[in-house]
């Protein structure tokens, strides 16, 4: 079989070699997690709640080994690596414990025309759910999807993007030593995109997918062959906006850390920032000192993808040529594995800088005249996926949100709600479609199912021959008497 080769992004050296699995590979290792779906589904809501919480127990006992391998094939510090661990460990383990509130079955009402009537609304596994994954995130990413799926019932076949296929393979390994009377369930096949292809066309009952809205057209367009259904999380363009009553020194710190945290390499990551004129001077100057404080290789790691690195070169100059400058970085700032912290101001908004994701350690910091414009522009971009207001009071912050398009909103802080796992997580426009995390996330991998049950024999009922017809029409007739009054 053909084999890839897994390189670490700071030094170049081959740090794992893994097999290319093609359509044949793909089909197996889907038909025996659909085998292994039944038994899961056969353990109930108790008898998976317990063996997810084994394997969270597991994964934090194993931290330093999972961290470790995250750190080898992407290059972030061993803190971020720890600390993405830490936040899988917390969904996970809501996932677990909230499952059965969620989607067990429940009464609803049933209306006064079907009063005769029971109504039950419950929730039933997919089957098998094909997730691709990305590689900044190779572990908290995709477990969003693979921990509510399983909790959900399913099974799952991870493909991991082909740059951090360890990582993947080491979460499968983990799953089926912590949990060994599950072995299957939880199924890697590593490969390029053609393996990802590969899923998504292989009868998966639905497929969650992380990356660029580019390639999520290309496995939409697969998924749409058989009706298969997609999540898609496509990245952001995320914006702060920085009113004139904001803790400048608290937003400055906020907004550094979420543009150059992991290098920029984070789909809500900050990389458009929209202050009040009054205090943007002065933002600037925070956000620029902050940013010279940090260094690339010490404080975050290198460019993952290497060619991410001609997309920040490239936004850069072009930003520059249309009239912007910088405050911190420049050009000479991207010096291959890593760039050094950018920031940048007075960008057009029609540069690529604005419009395109850069996926970073850049950020863009322009002044608007007050909060309503900073909303206009925050609403105009093609990305939707997550935005942050700082602003004197949490009331006035909180309205701001309210009025942005973007899935999830931080008042006060940036990427606050990645934390909490019972919000949905999620965007629209070129940020994709679906929701992971929560109970929307757990709904995303189980279908509704409807039931009544028949309690009495109604006054006329409407869906028998045998009623006679004077007794329908009064029955009608009232209905209609009571919606035209009520």
């Amino acid at each position: 079989m053909a084999t890839f080769s897994v390189r670490s992004p700071a030094t170049g050296d081959v740090i794992g070699e893994h097999p290319v699995d093609g359509p044949d590979e793909v089909t197996a290792a889907v038909a025996e997690a659909r085998r292994a779906a039944a038994g899961w589904a056969e353990l109930g809501w108790a008898g998976r709640r317990a063996r997810l919480l084994d394997w969270k127990r597991s994964l934090a006992r194993r931290m330093d080994e999972v961290a470790d391998a995250v750190v080898a094939e992407t290059g972030k510090p061993v803190h971020d690596a720890r600390a993405e661990v830490l936040l899988t460990l917390v969904h996970l383990d809501w996932a677990a414990r909230n499952a059965r509130r969620v989607l067990r079955v429940r009464r609803v009402s049933s209306g006064l025309l079907s009063s005769h009537q029971s109504a039950l609304l419950g929730y039933r596994p997919l089957g098998v759910v094909g997730v691709i994954g990305p590689w900044n995130y190779p572990v908290f990413t995709p477990m969003g999807s693979i921990g509510y799926a399983l909790a959900a019932g399913n099974a799952v076949v991870f493909k991991p993007s082909e740059l951090t296929a360890g990582t993947g393979a080491l979460l499968a390994s983990t799953f089926d030593e912590a949990v060994p009377d599950c072995a299957g369930l939880l199924r890697t096949v590593t490969g390029p995109g053609s393996t990802g292809e590969a899923l998504a066309g292989s009868g998966v009952d639905k497929v969650a997918f992380t990356g660029s809205p580019g390639t999520a057209r290309k496995v939409a367009e697969v998924c749409a062959r058989s009706l298969t259904p997609l999540l898609a999380e496509c990245g952001g363009k995320d914006a702060v906006l920085v009113g004139e009553d904001a803790d400048l020194d608290e937003a400055a710190e906020a907004i550094a850390w979420g543009a150059m945290a992991n290098a920029g390499q984070t789909c809500a990551g900050v990389e458009r920032v929209y202050a009040v004129a009054s205090v943007h001077e002065r933002l600037c100057e925070l956000i620029a000192a902050r940013a010279e404080s940090l260094a690339a290789g010490q404080d975050y790691g290198p460019m993952t993808l290497p060619t991410q690195l001609g997309v920040v070169e490239r936004h850069m100059k072009e930003a520059l040529s249309a009239g912007a400058r910088t405050v911190a970085g420049g050009p000479e700032a991207v010096a291959a594995p890593f760039v050094e912290p950018v920031v940048l101001v007075d960008v057009p908004e029609d540069s690529p800088a604005m419009t395109e994701e850069t996926f970073g350690p850049v950020v863009v910091v322009n002044r608007v005249r007050d909060l309503d414009e900073a909303v206009e522009r925050a609403n105009a971009g093609a990305y939707a996926l997550g935005a942050s207001v700082f602003t004197g009071s949490r009331a006035a912050g909180r309205a701001v949100a309210q009025r942005l398009d973007a899935g999830a909103v931080a008042v006060g802080s940036v990427l606050g709600f990645a934390a909490v796992p019972a919000l949905p997580f999620g965007g629209t426009g070129e940020s994709g479609y679906g929701r992971v995390h929560g109970a929307e996330g757990l709904r995303a991998f189980a279908v509704a199912r409807s039931v009544t049950v028949k309690r009495f024999a109604p006054y006329a009922d409407l869906t028998s021959f045998a009623t006679a017809p004077d007794k329908a029409a009064r029955a009608v007739e009232l209905g209609r008497r009571l919606h035209a009054r009520f």
